[in-house]
């Protein structure tokens, strides 16, 4: 379909009012995400990962988190195929025993030519490594030094010392955009209105949630801090909507009385997270990431946080969540949201579906997410053969 910008063709980019959003096929540079829990990476453990088409190796060396490049400088070959560290602090390739330093990436052996002058004159790609509420976040994109502040990168409060996290992640067939589109989706609750988590928390969801116009979204734009945009639940700002009609006949009717919870607000910060306030519980708030693998596949990150006081209440927490919130709202609820994502995956795969799609005034907070995204990412993630 002609030239393109990535990925995207031109023409396609050249009609839409938020270009650059529509580019990051492969995510946006320049930006924390995470990659895997903290617990998934033991001591000395290497594990290869994937980021916006990247390949990372990652390794835990006494206590620390490393990520480099997983492919050898010398024939391209990924060092994941065969892991070989035959130090703490280094990686081997399996081919030809280029071995490289996982905190700088230089090479500092070849091991079957130990002469080469290349030894301590190449280096490969590192990768800024965080680690934060049992969370690993890597940075992905140029060599800035330093990176920008994690803190920017997530929605406010996540980083707060009181905050206890507990979260799980997998792999979802469809690309990132699809998947933070339909978290920040208000008027999708129409179908999770037969969710096992309804029934267990005895509540009611509305059958959709009605903007009463522009003001219900809120921008937070201001300079050095997260940037995102707030969909605001408050009878000032929502119409709930509790019965549906077809030909005025009424076919469904949800009951505003058991309706007793739900969130104040939604809100999307970049580079791609979601904040549900309070959510499934009133003492919780649900976060979730949608990393890009690739162009079309994200990591599902799914975590929740609770105010505690102390180390008794972080273990009771981290005991409901697994006993009730993983298996009834995580899985049983966000179920939905998966297969969703991986039905409207053909519609956009080849990138046409961002011209054909019919939004109402209800998406006017996807409108507002897809415009802040344009103006506040740090760079455009393109597919490995054009980086």
């Amino acid at each position: 379909m002609g030239d393109s910008e990535g990925f995207v063709p031109r023409e396609i980019l050249d009609r839409v009012p938020w270009r650059e959003y529509v580019a990051a096929r492969y995510g946006f540079r320049n930006h924390w995400y995470p990659a895997l829990l903290s617990g998934e990476l033991g001591e000395e453990e290497v594990r290869p990962v994937q980021l916006l088409g990247e390949r990372i190796l990652l390794k835990r060396i006494r206590g620390r988190v490393f990520g480099i490049r997983d492919q050898c400088l010398h024939r391209g070959v990924q060092l994941s195929r065969k892991i070989q560290c035959f130090t703490a602090d280094t990686i081997s390739c399996w081919y030809h025993g280029f071995t490289y330093r996982f905190d700088d990436g230089q090479l500092c052996a070849i091991l079957g030519a130990p002469e080469s002058r290349a030894v301590g004159r190449k280096r490969i790609r590192t990768y800024p490594v965080e680690e934060a509420k049992g969370l690993v976040f890597v940075f992905v994109g140029d060599a800035l030094d330093p990176p920008p502040p994690l803190q920017e990168d997530v929605p406010p409060g996540f980083l707060d010392a009181d905050l206890a996290v507990r979260s799980m992640r997998r792999e979802v067939d469809a690309n990132w955009r699809i998947g933070a589109e339909n978290g920040f989706d208000s008027t999708h609750i129409f179908i999770h209105r037969q969710s096992p988590l309804i029934r267990d928390a005895d509540l009611a969801l509305p059958l959709g949630l009605v903007p009463k116009g522009r003001g219900s979204f809120r921008r937070v734009e201001a300079p050095g801090g997260p940037k995102g945009v707030f969909d605001l639940f408050d009878p000032d700002h929502v119409t709930p909507v509790f019965t549906a009609t077809i030909a005025g006949e009424t076919v469904l009717e949800a009951d505003p009385a058991r309706a007793n919870h739900l969130p104040h607000h939604i809100s999307i910060w970049m580079p791609c997270v979601l904040c549900v306030h309070p959510w499934p519980d009133p003492a919780l708030t649900q976060y979730e990431w949608y990393v890009p693998i690739d162009g079309e596949r994200h990591i599902y990150v799914q975590a929740l946080g609770r105010r505690v006081a102390d180390a008794a209440q972080e273990r009771q927490f981290g005991e409901e969540f697994e006993q009730r919130w993983r298996p009834v709202a995580l899985r049983a609820f966000n179920d939905d949201d998966i297969w969703a994502r991986e039905a409207m995956q053909r519609f956009y795969a080849d990138e046409t579906g961002w011209l054909r799609e019919q939004l109402i005034e209800a998406d006017g907070n996807i409108l507002e997410w897809r415009k802040l995204a344009s103006r506040h990412n740090r760079g455009i993630q393109a597919p490995e053969h054009l980086r």
